[in-house]
């Protein structure tokens, strides 16, 4: 994405870093605000006794974050200056909502690392780190906060920039020392830090280049639902994941591995010569084929396996239990799976995951929409857990653990017209195997 596009960020650190008090700086001087909305927070800001206005008041929406003054829940904000829009994420800097920070990174194209210029590097600092690096993130800010109390000493900063080194190896950081209280650095340069002569933080992220165009990716279409209003037509509906296509473009249908070429691509006004992620759309193929939910449309070969490597953020108050079933849904399929290890709330592992029926996906790396899954516990319909494959742990085909009754519960699932009726399906399946 070239610079002068939308720009989704998410902010990262440990608590009281300042996190909500620069998104909200940044918010109230690029005019990103309301007028009710400022006079809100002036009056909230009186009541806590915090000065003329407090900043963090801007995001901090829940009423338990106002009480305790800290970030619980994932806080969107959307603005725009003259040359960009941007969507911020004000994630929590706490470890106990780290799959909220988690659910704020997994989308953001770039991370705002805070850091409190007095306390240093925390433990929270670089666990936020490599959860955003785990989660594709490469470009980053690690911006210095709280100049204002060490008297805007270089040599703080400087130790600070050598401490986080290693931290971000492989990634892109672009360090900017700033005061979000009082605004040095964020929107324009402050004359207070001479010694550092980049553009403040705004700025910066207003020129700033991503290179993250799904349409410029391998083509990846998951099929949703089969169309059959009359019996001259036969679509195939579903959004178009990555990559774009052709009308007599050739592709391969998985997990059958057949190929056969576009013939149409239907949208409700038109057909169209070409589609492009991540629009939504019908497509027609030139040979009759086997196809069902689940079943994905592709240029290019995927992988496919039942058996894979991921890392998992564990969300669930209820630990991951080797012994249970989960179901696992990955883009339009959902399948019964087996993990290798256990997890508690919060925690990120490496797990190795089993499932019913061969998986089409590309590694997270490559392609984070085929590559991420999630994980949910059919007896409370709770998301337990977001995945991103690391790599196929093994050849198409391979049998997997407990294979009868996890391909009887696979069956169910694809059988199913949605997902709500294909985790019903496999709840009383389930309740009916543990008997």
């Amino acid at each position: 994405m070239a610079a002068g596009g939308l720009l989704r960020i998410c902010t990262a650190g440990s608590v009281d870093d300042g996190k909500s008090t620069l998104i909200g700086r940044l918010l109230y001087d690029s005019r990103g605000v309301y007028e009710d909305q400022v006079h809100s927070v002036r009056e909230a800001s009186r009541h806590r006794g915090a000065g003329p206005i407090d900043f963090s008041l801007f995001t901090d929406g829940l009423k338990a974050e106002r009480e305790q003054g800290i970030t619980i829940d994932v806080a969107y904000r959307y603005f725009a200056t003259a040359k960009r829009k941007f969507i911020l994420a004000d994630t929590p800097g706490h470890e106990q909502y780290t799959r909220n920070m988690a659910t704020g990174a997994s989308t953001a194209d770039v991370a705002i690392l805070l850091v409190d210029a007095r306390n240093g590097v925390r433990p929270q600092s670089r666990r936020h780190a490599e959860i955003a690096r785990l989660l594709g993130i490469s470009e980053f800010v690690l911006a210095i906060n709280k100049m204002d109390l060490v008297d805007f000493d270089r040599e703080v900063s400087d130790a600070i920039v050598a401490d986080f080194g290693a931290l971000l190896n492989g990634a892109h950081t672009h360090v900017v020392p700033i005061s979000a209280l009082h605004g040095d650095n964020v929107i324009g340069p402050s004359d207070r830090m001479p010694w550092y002569g980049g553009p403040g933080l705004l700025g910066y992220l207003e020129e700033l280049e991503i290179n993250r165009d799904p349409a410029e990716g391998a083509f990846r279409y998951p099929v949703q639902l089969v169309l059959r209003p009359s019996d001259g037509f036969r679509g195939y509906a579903g959004r178009i994941l990555s990559g774009s296509i052709n009308a007599g473009d050739a592709v391969t249908i998985w997990p059958s591995g057949r190929t056969t070429v576009v013939n149409r691509i239907v949208t409700r006004d038109r057909d169209l010569d070409t589609a492009r992620a991540p629009m939504s759309v019908v497509l027609t193929l030139e040979d009759h084929i086997d196809l069902s939910r689940g079943d994905m449309i592709t240029v290019g070969a995927p992988q496919l396996g039942r058996r894979l490597d991921a890392e998992i953020v564990w969300m669930d108050e209820r630990a991951l239990d080797p012994a249970r079933l989960y179901l696992l849904k990955h883009t339009t399929r959902t399948v019964t799976a087996e993990l290798d290890c256990a997890l508690t709330l919060n925690q990120i592992g490496s797990v190795g995951v089993t499932t019913s029926q061969p998986l089409i996906f590309d590694p997270y790396a490559d392609n984070r929409a085929t590559g991420s899954f999630l994980l949910i516990d059919p007896d409370s319909n709770f998301t337990a857990g977001a995945g991103m494959i690391t790599r196929g742990a093994d050849a198409y085909g391979a049998s997997p653990v407990r294979r009868d009754a996890a391909e009887r519960l696979a069956a169910l699932a694809r059988a199913a017209s949605s997902d709500e009726a294909a985790i019903d399906a496999v709840r009383a399946t389930l309740a009916e195997l543990l008997r």
